[in-house]
């Protein structure tokens, strides 16, 4: 079924809603850690007038020849910090981002996304509407890879690829070769093999339309085009180590145990991409893919690129963001088709703009609104070493020093070029085969530990206290005799050698009561219970910690538990409450602050605390039972026993709960 083509000024309300929408979508706190050193290295090719071709960022390789990951993209990134700071990173995000969908709303017009269902049709008359739903729920999904990296860019070079092949397609074969607009793939892909080691993708895109060119009998023009994409590749400044990288990092890296660890290359996690649509995307994707198959015949490039880039969007989460931005123009065009084919009463098109638009803000709001991604136009430092940074320069602390990758890029940011305190990793876990597999081991291995800091003598480190996988490194660090624990805060610890330049630090600044990691608690509050002047010690520290770091959240939480210990409820609930000033996320704070509500007779602040605390984990065990026994206490016994029972439903063998059900009267 044909319809009237959209007037423009419906397209064009239609089209800015879902521009707001996206550009809400990556409007969110910047928390990447590698942001730190895609800045430096940017900052080092201007101020250094050249591409370093040598590894100036990690002591242990420092001076060996280097290939230089992403180089393009950080050259061009430095200006937008150096010009616009914070608000200049944001600019980059709106740009890349807004220029990579408007890239793949032509693509899908190309295709047919219009409201007659063809290619011709949709390109006289433009997308339809749902075609602007079908682009806010991509960036939906590809709102969470939107930080500040190389996927940003090459981004816009998937959806501009896109977009000329797909043009390419919907025209005649242009009988002149250097008239074809394949031959604009050859420029996109020597910029992609500068900004990021996934080029391979854009020749496997090239590669799909080069075999529906034969399938289709339009000749092997598109061969020709990957070979000379494939040799212009070789023109960056590391030449074929550069193109090798990727497959590197397929056959050999990936199975050490440093990139096992990190997250973002682990599989999609569904229960972390339900607010998103990444069900919807996957699963309407196919659907529909199916459904055009059958009605129309198979689109072999859009199957190709559907089993593709679900594979690799799926089985890496780090390509998750790819995966939306293949599937926008295809999902928008089988959409669209599909809507034609329905025999439904025409709905005026005031009233479908008004729904799409309805749509679009509604349906991105859970995304919005989730803990993990805040909106907001700032840097979230919430997990990056600031304030033990700033220790480490006020007591000029240089020489060999430790720390986790994921730290290196900040510790670059504050100390490059000077070379006697760069990191011991960065970003991209430089060194050796043996020194990667050595420093993962030693987060959970103490005999690892031990040779890792026998071999590499070092004279003071930096070490995570966020990351529950390096808790045991924090232990053996408290445990080693040879180091002494000098800063802690929230996020990170420094220690420092007892022997060597130095001593009188360790001396002087030392910790002895309190350590920095969580494997001895409760040994040190017995200790605090038996030991007055242990005790006392333990205070002060606190105390200190509390003084020399903002991100203090931890120091105000053990103050809390040592008060609650001591039965001085008001002090426990005054240090709660300062903990949740910095970190709102704490973990059980809200339900201490409800426990103590209970203990002083306040039900109905216990039960405002419960529910805060069921917002953030629900999980917490004993939680329904604390949340029946206030309502219990308000004198709504109906209510208790619901909470009753769902504790028992999760925790059956939770005595305290069936006896309380069991009281009331309760099965």
């Amino acid at each position: 079924m044909t319809r009237a083509p959209v007037p423009g000024w419906a397209i064009a309300l239609v089209a800015a809603v879902a521009a707001l929408c996206l550009l809400i979508s990556v409007s969110f706190r910047i928390d990447d850690p590698d942001l730190w050193q895609h800045l430096v290295v940017g900052k080092a090719i201007w101020t250094l007038h050249e591409i370093p071709a040598r590894q100036v960022w990690c002591w242990p390789t420092y001076g060996e020849p280097q290939v230089l990951p992403s180089w393009g993209f950080r050259a061009l990134l430095w200006p937008f910090w150096a010009l616009g700071g914070v608000t200049g990173l944001f600019a980059w995000r709106w740009l890349t981002t807004l220029a990579a969908f408007a890239l793949l709303w032509a693509a899908a017009r190309r295709l047919g996304a219009g409201e007659g269902g063809s290619a011709a049709e949709g390109a006289r008359s433009g997308p339809g509407l749902a075609t602007f739903a079908v682009l806010v729920l991509c960036g939906l999904v590809y709102r969470q890879r939107s930080q500040v990296r190389p996927e940003t860019l090459v981004a816009v070079l998937l959806a501009l690829e896109i977009l000329i092949l797909e043009a390419r397609r919907a025209a005649p074969v242009a009988r002149v070769w250097w008239r074809d607009r394949a031959w604009w793939m050859v420029p996109v892909a020597w910029a992609w093999a500068n900004v990021h080691i996934s080029y391979p993708l854009g020749l496997a895109v090239l590669g799909f339309h080069a075999f529906e060119d034969l399938a289709r009998r339009r000749g092997a023009r598109l061969l020709g085009v990957i070979a000379a994409a494939v040799a212009i590749s070789f023109a960056n400044p590391f030449g074929w180590a550069t193109l090798a990288q990727p497959f590197e990092y397929f056959t050999t890296w990936r199975h050490e145990p440093i990139f096992r660890g990190i997250g973002e290359l682990q599989p999609v996690q569904w229960r972390f991409n339900l607010r998103n649509g990444l069900p919807l995307l996957v699963g309407g994707w196919g659907l529909l893919l199916l459904w055009r198959g059958r009605r129309r015949g198979v689109d072999r490039v859009e199957a190709l690129m559907f089993a593709s880039f679900l594979w690799i969007g799926l089985t890496t989460q780090r390509f998750v963001g790819f995966l939306a931005l293949a599937a926008a123009p295809y999902l928008a065009r089988d959409l669209e088709d599909w809507l034609a084919t329905l025999r439904v009463r025409p709905v005026p098109v005031a009233l479908r703009g008004a729904l799409i638009g309805t749509l679009c803000v509604a349906g991105s709001i859970p995304e919005w609104r989730r803990v993990e991604h805040p909106l907001g136009l700032s840097l979230d430092l919430s997990d990056t070493p600031v304030a033990a940074c700033d220790f480490i320069a006020a007591h000029d602390l240089r020489g060999r020093g430790f720390n986790p990758f994921h730290f290196g890029g900040y510790q670059l940011w504050r100390f490059w070029p000077d070379p006697a305190r760069l990191p011991f990793m960065d970003i991209h876990q430089t060194g050796t085969p043996m020194l990667r597999a050595l420093a993962a081991a030693a987060f959970s291995s103490r005999p690892a530990y031990r040779q890792l800091t026998g071999a590499w003598a070092f004279d003071y480190a930096l070490v995570d206290r966020r990351t529950a996988a390096e808790y045991r490194l924090l232990d053996f660090f408290d445990q080693d005799s040879t180091f002494r624990l000098v800063f802690v805060d929230d996020v990170a610890a420094v220690y420092v050698r007892r022997a060597g330049p130095y001593a009188g630090l360790a001396d002087s600044l030392g910790y002895r009561a309190w350590p920095a990691g969580f494997g001895d608690l409760d040994g040190v509050v017995r200790r605090y219970a038996a030991d007055p002047q242990y005790r006392g010690a333990v205070d002060r520290e606190l105390a200190r910690q509390l003084e020399e770091s903002p991100r203090n959240a931890m120091a105000h939480n053990f103050r809390a538990n040592l008060a609650l210990f001591q039965f001085r409820t008001d002090e426990a609930r005054s240090e709660l409450e300062a903990a949740l000033a910095v970190d709102p996320e704490l973990p059980n704070a809200w339900e201490r602050l409800g426990l103590i509500a209970l203990r002083d007779g306040r039900p109905r602040d216990a039960l405002a605390a419960f529910e805060r605390q069921r917002s953030q984990d629900a999980a917490v065990r004993g939680l329904e039972l604390r949340i029946g026994q206030a309502w219990q206490r308000l004198g709504d016994p109906a209510r208790a026993r619901v909470h009753y029972r769902r504790e028992l439903a999760r925790f059956p063998d939770d005595a305290e709960a069936r006896d309380s059900l069991a009281a009331l009267g309760g099965p």
